[in-house]
């Protein structure tokens, strides 16, 4: 049993758990273990897939489950393995991206194939955000982007921005994919009712956990379902003004040690 109000404690990555150098602050892990040592889980989860993921999580020392790619995968970060993987249908995200196309014009495109080491399949034009030398592989023919199993598609436009892109997105083609922002230049198209929501739920099964008992934390519109599913949803000061608006509250920035702010709090609060 936990000492603290929340048994579960989700956290989305980028933006939220680490600060813009890909770190963790020296607080916010201290916030952490003191709040799993008072009893609670951590489970991190995050819109990258494992192959973006696993040396983050290496890096920080992290052994618990992580949920990647939208809920796609639940990953054991211990044992280096892939517990679930949903997939995208090939036919229907084909036909998602013409119709997209046909609505706002050519697309720059990337996509995420399957797998603990997956390649991230990177097309013309399309810019990987984030600090560091994520591994990609380069296509020009598009015929290559169908040729394994993915988990997502992700799309960029050469004017529209990220916003307008995931509403004309959502606009043409959310009747067969889903359609997340999920970060400044990030837009992706997912499996239909796949979300964090639902990869967070089958791994908080299998730590006998249940939604009641989370609080989630995150800064960008593919966290609102997560928020929708966990008991509590804290928006970092540093989040899209959408997940502000259906979160419980607002916390600092993740540059300001957000995810601590509300942990020490809850800490203090035991007795």
């Amino acid at each position: 049993m936990s000492d603290l109000p929340y048994r579960l404690i989700a956290t989305d990555l980028d933006g939220t758990l680490l600060r813009g150098d890909d770190t963790v602050s020296p607080r916010t892990r201290a916030a952490l273990v003191a709040a799993t040592e008072a009893g609670a889980a951590h489970i991190v989860v995050t819109g990258r897939a494992v192959p973006w993921t696993r040396h983050i999580l290496d890096d920080l020392g992290y052994e618990g489950l992580a949920v990647c790619g939208q809920g796609a995968q639940v990953y054991d970060a211990g044992q280096h393995r892939l517990l679930t993987s949903v997939t995208l249908d090939r036919k229907l995200a084909g036909v998602a991206l013409a119709k997209i196309e046909a609505e706002v014009g050519p697309l720059y495109i990337a996509a995420s194939r399957d797998g603990l080491d997956g390649d991230v399949m990177v097309g013309p034009g399309y810019t990987v955000s984030g600090t560091g030398a994520l591994p990609s592989t380069p296509f020009t023919d598009v015929s290559d982007l169908w040729a394994a199993p993915l988990n997502k598609i992700y799309i960029q436009h050469p004017r529209l921005s990220t916003d307008e892109l995931a509403e004309a997105a959502q606009g043409a083609a959310g009747g067969f994919v889903g359609v997340v922002m999920a970060g400044e230049g990030v837009v992706e198209l997912l499996p239909l009712g796949l979300s964090k929501a639902t990869g967070l739920s089958l791994a908080a099964r299998r730590l006998g956990l249940k939604a009641a008992d989370t609080i989630a934390f995150g800064d960008m519109p593919n966290d609102i379902p997560m928020f929708g599913w966990a008991a509590h949803g804290v928006a970092m000061g540093n989040a899209h003004a959408d997940l502000k608006a259906v979160s419980d509250e607002v916390t600092a920035s993740n540059e300001e040690d957000g995810i601590a702010v509300v942990l020490e709090r809850l800490l203090d609060e035991r007795g």
